[in-house]
């Protein structure tokens, strides 16, 4: 007897706990049609080949083309190489914004590609936005003359 009251009992719950997850997905899935919408004009800058000392700011367009008020949480940048500047206030439905960059390591010969992470209260989730390019150093060497051959001198006498 008490086999089958615990039987049931954990049928019960189940069942329970089964239609809780159902009506709160559908919940969720209603509620996210007035949510907020992070829509970028491009998500991945390219600088092309720069020269060694270039300007490495850039800014990333969006807009909220959700119902909601949008608001950036965070961005992030991977290994420190960019600063990044963002909207603290809410982005109203249908305005825009800007998230400004800045790669720091101009000076360094090499491939640029560092990613930056939106995090916000968007139905779409967070964005990685991408910066790219290469870095170059067309600048002349200079040359240094070279010394003209030692003479061998033989002891005098």
């Amino acid at each position: 007897m008490k086999k089958i009251i615990l039987t049931l009992t954990v049928v019960l719950f189940a069942f329970i706990a089964a239609n809780a997850q159902t009506s709160t997905t559908t919940t969720k899935e209603q509620d996210n049609s007035t949510a907020p919408v992070i829509t970028f004009d491009n998500i991945v800058h390219d600088y092309g080949t720069v020269q060694k000392g270039a300007d490495g700011n850039t800014e990333f367009k969006f807009t909220n083309t959700g119902k909601e008020p949008l608001i950036l949480t965070n961005v992030t940048t991977s290994w420190g190489c960019t600063v990044s500047a963002w909207p603290k206030e809410p982005i109203l439905p249908g305005k825009s914004a800007y998230i400004k960059v800045n790669y720091t390591h101009m000076n360094s010969v090499g491939q640029i590609s560092k990613q930056i992470t939106v995090l916000s209260n968007a139905t779409n989730g967070n964005v990685v936005l991408s910066i790219k390019g290469k870095v170059v150093d067309n600048t002349p060497q200079e040359t240094i003359p070279e010394k003209p051959a030692n003479e061998v001198v033989s002891p005098q006498k």
